[in-house]
C-alpha cells in the first residue's frame, strides 16, 4: 500500500488553503542531480576517491603489478560506490520532500527530509532576489528579506544561499527553467508591492478605510 507522507496537507506545499484571492502561480522542486552535485558535492567526492583509489593502486602495482593494483584499489572503488549511493539517496530524499510554491502573495518553501518545515515569505517582506543560473538551465534564487528577520542555517539547509552562514538566505535551491520561475517571481512581487495596502483608521469613529503607502 502506498503512504503519502503529507497527504495530510490541503494543497500541496502549503500547511492551508490560500485566501481566496490569492492563486498559485508556481510550484516546483529541486532538481536531484543538480542538487546532489551542488549541496552535496557529489563531485568533489568523486574526485576524492579518484585520487584515492589512483594512489593505492599504484602502491600495489609497484608490489604485485596489475594483481597488486586491483587487489588495493578495489576496496576503495567500493567505498566509492556506496557513498554515490548514499548521496543519491539522500539527495533524492531531500528534493522529494520540498515544494517550493510562488503566489501572487508570497513565496512558500515546504523543506525537510526528516523535520518537515514551511516557510511563508510574503513579497513586502522580501528586499531582494538574486539568481544564479548554470548551463543547463538550472539554477537558485536566493531570497534576501527585510527586518529583523533571521534563519537557521542548520534548518534551511540545503536551501539557503551557499556561504552565507552569518546572514542566512533562503533560496529556491537547483530548479529547474529557473530563469522562467524567476520572472514569474518579479512580476507576481512588482504586481503585488504596487497594490494598495488598506487599513482600518484607529481614530475615524466610522471606521473609514485608508490606503497605506
Amino acid at each position: 500500500m502506498s503512504h503519502d507522507d503529507f497527504a495530510f496537507e490541503p494543497v500541496t506545499g502549503l500547511p492551508e488553503r490560500p485566501p481566496e484571492h490569492e492563486h498559485i502561480l508556481w510550484q516546483g522542486r529541486p532538481d536531484t542531480w543538480s542538487l546532489a552535485r551542488e549541496a552535496l558535492k557529489i563531485n568533489w567526492v568523486t574526485g576524492y576517491f579518484v585520487v584515492i583509489v589512483g594512489w593505492r593502486a599504484s602502491v600495489g602495482a609497484a608490489d604485485a603489478g596489475l594483481a597488486g593494483a586491483i587487489a588495493f584499489g578495489l576496496p576503495y572503488l567500493g567505498l566509492w560506490a556506496a557513498a554515490m549511493i548514499v548521496i543519491g539517496l539522500l539527495a533524492m530524499a531531500m528534493a522529494r520532500s520540498t515544494v517550493y510554491t510562488i503566489t501572487t502573495a508570497r513565496v512558500a518553501m515546504r523543506i525537510g527530509a526528516a523535520l518537515n518545515v514551511t516557510l511563508n515569505l510574503p513579497f513586502r517582506q522580501i528586499a531582494n532576489a538574486d539568481l544564479s543560473l548554470r548551463k543547463n538551465g538550472t539554477g537558485t534564487i536566493a531570497l534576501e528579506t527585510l527586518g529583523e528577520t533571521k534563519f537557521s542555517y542548520l534548518v534551511l539547509w540545503p536551501h539557503c544561499r551557499p556561504g552565507h552562514v552569518r546572514v542566512t538566505k533562503p533560496a529556491l535551491r537547483c530548479i529547474p527553467d529557473a530563469t522562467e520561475v524567476a520572472q514569474i517571481l518579479a512580476d507576481a512581487a512588482e504586481a503585488r508591492i504596487v497594490q494598495p495596502v488598506l487599513e482600518r483608521k484607529t481614530t475615524a469613529p466610522t471606521g473609514d478605510l485608508v490606503a497605506a503607502e
